[in-house]
């Protein structure tokens, strides 16, 4: 009897506790619908939003950074509506436009890519790139990058082969592992290939092309709170950016270290002219570029 009465004890104490982990769950999902959420990946076009995040400076707006590795899967999360917003490029966000999910661009970003070819290839120009295998991304800017190092070596279609590794870890991995020939890779990767002795044989600051950009989903800017939200969420990423070019990104070591996966020494080794701006628009030139290689594919 003593014994059916502590299964029977333990199994009321078990449903209360299933009860309570769903009245949590249910009130995590309420908090979570009404915070303005925005997809973030681990590069450094990203770090004003995880200072602002750090460092409360969205003030009592609830803006809630969603991180994963691959940009396809911030465009899925933009796409299902689990996200408002997404850090991207214009590659990338024209086409989801185009594929039916309208877009506003809130901004540009700093971003910048660089291809970087295994330092045991021993390839020192584009066109030694022929017969060689490039890491790029799908429909996004790095596919774009790959087509112009292709014609600008003047090579086959056929003889680059453009392999896509969406994970930018993976596709830095490979790299390192002598397991592609050229990557694509934006800041902090780049940064790592450097340190591994890669040869850089691309930069698009040097291109007059800047690609990255914030944008989000039109429908959630329709609505009142969602438009309170996004000049919250302005006004936190300028105050990074301002504090970013007072201290510089030394003076947040830490956060570079807990988004991107980098050691302390190796946040160090980053390029000191980071510029962080304020918000501002993408260029109009930039737009059309990649809706003119969309056009082309």
């Amino acid at each position: 009897m003593v014994a059916c009465l502590a299964v029977a004890g333990c199994g009321q104490s078990y449903k209360e506790k299933r009860e309570i982990s769903r009245q949590k769950m249910v009130q995590q999902h309420r908090e979570d619908s009404a915070a303005l959420k925005v997809a973030v990946m681990p590069t450094m076009d990203c770090l004003p939003l995880f200072v602002a995040s750090e460092r409360g400076l969205f003030g009592d707006t609830d803006v809630r950074l969603k991180l994963f590795t691959a940009q396809m899967d911030c465009d899925t999360a933009v796409v299902g509506g689990s996200v408002e917003g997404s850090v991207t490029d214009l590659v990338r966000a024209e086409r989801l436009i185009q594929n039916g999910t309208p877009l506003t661009y809130i901004t540009t970003t700093n971003a910048y890519w660089q291809l970087f070819t295994n330092r045991l290839a021993r390839i020192k120009t584009l066109k030694q790139l022929d017969d060689k295998m490039i890491a790029m991304a799908r429909y996004s800017v790095t596919d774009l990058l790959a087509d112009r190092v292709r014609d600008s070596a003047k090579l086959d279609r056929e003889r680059l082969f453009k392999i896509q590794v969406n994970d930018v870890h993976i596709r830095l991995k490979m790299l390192q592992n002598s397991e592609l020939d050229a990557a694509l890779l934006t800041e902090p990767q780049a940064v790592l290939a450097r340190l591994g002795r890669h040869n850089l044989l691309l930069d698009t600051r040097k291109l007059n092309m800047t690609m990255g950009a914030i944008a989000f989903r039109e429908k959630d800017l329709e609505v009142k709170k969602r438009q309170q939200q996004l000049e919250a969420f302005k006004k936190g990423y300028n105050m990074a950016c301002d504090s970013l070019t007072k201290f510089g990104i030394a003076r947040y070591r830490d956060i570079v270290v807990k988004y991107c996966g980098l050691t302390a020494s190796q946040v160090d080794s980053l390029p000191r002219d980071l510029k962080y701006r304020h918000i501002e628009e993408p260029a109009q030139a930039d737009i059309e570029r990649a809706r003119k290689w969309l056009k082309d594919q």
